[in-house]
């Protein structure tokens, strides 16, 4: 697939090339010159939940179903 360099420096990725790789509007991409190829990595997101999951903790020591049925009732 090809794809012209504007006077702004801008190239359009092939839809193929975005289908297959999940481009979307937004995404987030990651340039490289290696080997005299223009190398370009997708940057997963973050998971801004990951450094939170699993830190809290229930009252008294309950677990999620006991504590589930404590505020239920």
């Amino acid at each position: 697939m090809k794809a012209i360099v504007s006077e702004k420096g801008q190239v359009t990725i092939p839809k193929a090339c975005r289908d297959r790789l999940g481009l979307q509007a937004g995404s987030a991409l990651d340039f490289e010159a290696r080997d005299g190829k223009l190398v370009a990595v997708k940057q997963q997101p973050e998971d801004v939940f990951r450094k939170w999951r699993g830190k809290a903790r229930l009252p008294g020591g309950l677990s999620v179903d006991q504590y589930l049925n404590t505020i239920r009732k």
